[in-house]
């Protein structure tokens, strides 16, 4: 067999995606290629394509599988181990396939014991955003953190990290989610869709909140108008921002390694003590329905594909 079921993008045109078969990739020396059990879903993924992209293009950055074969200089990792990973911009294709390749300095995470692979797979991309995105803010304890856009992925994980490092936490999400960021450890919630939510969180907050992550894309002003001054803000949404009332603008560290942390976070999901919640789960040939879903940016938590 030397071919695979894929989700691919077809062409250079927007939304051109399909379910379709496509040759297995060959790995090279320092390559491995993952047999795919479960996918990550993401905003990113039907848009995130090397440079010189040949189409039909297999989409997606992070999925969970077991190591099906390494290439001669890979040292690390071998046959049939399990790991969760990040392969993003590979020219050999993304992980929406039954088979991905794997450069063996991707990001990638052995999957705990007693982690099953659809939770795996949802790890890997919120987990580095969160984890690098608090070490920017460099938060401590009895602080006080807004997160704009708190309910989805990077949120749930943001929301637990940071109470559990005895921060007080403010989230920002549509009404049907304050329950659930409440039950994270969030001692204040807001709607977005509310004109007053800003004067909400300075209610709260008097003097400002210490710090701010904005998530969700056109967030990080709003965020920056309930800082105190000379708070800081990290914005994982890419906003430009520019500084006013001595606020500290933080620049997302994208080069930071974190992957000691990530382990870390991975076992604290396998025992429990961090809680990750996948909305819904679908199956490969609904793919496309899972791609649609993360666009309007109102998943609870993670959409993951499994492949079984």
């Amino acid at each position: 067999m030397n071919r695979m079921k894929a989700i691919v993008k077809q062409s250079a045109k927007s939304n051109d995606f399909d379910l379709m078969e496509v040759p297995i990739p060959e790995i090279s020396e320092n390559e491995m290629l993952v047999r795919v059990k479960a996918i990550g879903v993401g905003i990113h993924d039907g848009y995130f394509l090397p440079r010189d992209v040949h189409y039909p293009y297999p989409i997606g950055i992070e999925a969970a599988g077991i190591i099906e074969k390494t290439g001669r200089n890979v040292t690390d990792y071998r046959e049939g181990d399990q790991i969760a990973f990040v392969s993003s911009m590979q020219i050999k294709g993304g992980t929406w396939a039954e088979y991905a390749v794997v450069a063996d300095d991707s990001l990638i995470i052995p999957i705990p014991e007693g982690m099953s692979f659809e939770a795996a797979a949802a790890v890997p991309v919120a987990g580095n955003t969160v984890l690098k995105a608090l070490n920017a803010l460099q938060l401590k304890p009895n602080e006080s953190l807004f997160i704009a856009g708190a309910s989805g992925a990077i949120g749930t994980f943001a929301i637990q990290i940071a109470a559990a490092h005895g921060c007080i936490v403010a989230g920002s999400a549509s009404k049907r989610n304050h329950d659930y960021m409440r039950s994270l450890g969030a001692k204040k919630t807001v709607d977005y869709h509310d004109s007053d939510w800003t004067q909400q969180i300075k209610q709260w907050k008097p003097d400002g909140v210490d710090a701010a992550m904005a998530i969700q894309p056109n967030t990080g002003s709003d965020s920056m108008a309930v800082l105190k001054e000379g708070g800081r803000i990290v914005a994982v949404s890419g906003d430009q921002l520019t500084p006013y009332n001595n606020i500290a603008i933080k620049p997302f560290p994208y080069q930071a390694d974190v992957r000691d942390e990530l382990r870390g976070l991975m076992n604290q999901i396998a025992s429990n003590d961090i809680k990750l919640f996948i909305e819904h789960k679908y199956p490969f040939v609904k793919g496309l329905e899972a791609l649609q879903k993360t666009g309007t940016r109102r998943a609870r938590g993670k959409l993951v594909i499994t492949m079984s």
